[in-house]
């Protein structure tokens, strides 16, 4: 696979956003769900989702959606409007082709444009891929939540690692430990 197009998500992605989610269940690493959504039941998500406030990036590659990350609001308190909880999937043919690499830096570029400051990435303490690929942005371990979550009766820790992001000096974002 080649570079894939990163892109604002579209109503239309959302089948593919709820299937490659879906796809992470089983393995219990990326997500505490544990049993499959529906597109319905994530419709309000996706529409809450707005392109210059909270957006969703889609990773396109050979005509279809490999990947996808989006931005949540944190808290829902004011004084926390600065802050997004990262959220991130790739499908499962497309993991460690580059695809979480390249929505993790579109994202990061557009975070000050959207008043973003401060990104938190919150996984399963399990999940090294995905701790691996946070610390290779430069995201730090801010925090631990031992066995917070219980899978097939095994109760996990979730790391919560943080990147506070630099003001622009010359226009162009930075990133900064």
């Amino acid at each position: 696979m080649g570079s894939p197009v990163i892109r604002l998500a579209r109503l239309g992605d959302l089948p593919e956003i709820v299937e490659i989610y879906n796809a992470s269940i089983p393995g219990e690493r990326s997500t505490a769900d544990v049993a499959p959504v529906t597109v319905e039941s994530r419709m309000a998500w996706f529409v809450m989702h707005a392109p210059d406030h909270r957006p969703i990036w889609v990773a396109e590659a050979a005509g279809r959606v490999v990947g996808w990350l989006s931005f949540s609001d944190y808290y829902g308190r004011p004084a926390y409007h600065s802050t997004v909880e990262v959220g991130l999937y790739v499908a499962t043919d497309a993991q460690a082709q580059g695809v979480g690499r390249a929505l993790t830096r579109a994202a990061i570029a557009a975070a000050p444009a959207l008043g973003v400051r401060t990104l938190l990435w919150i996984t399963f303490d399990i999940n090294e891929a995905s701790l691996r690929l946070a610390a290779s942005f430069g995201f730090s371990r801010w925090g631990l939540l031992p066995k917070v979550t219980e899978l097939s009766g095994v109760r996990r820790d979730v790391a919560i690692l943080g990147l506070e992001l630099a003001e622009p000096e010359s226009g162009a974002p930075e990133s900064g430990r």
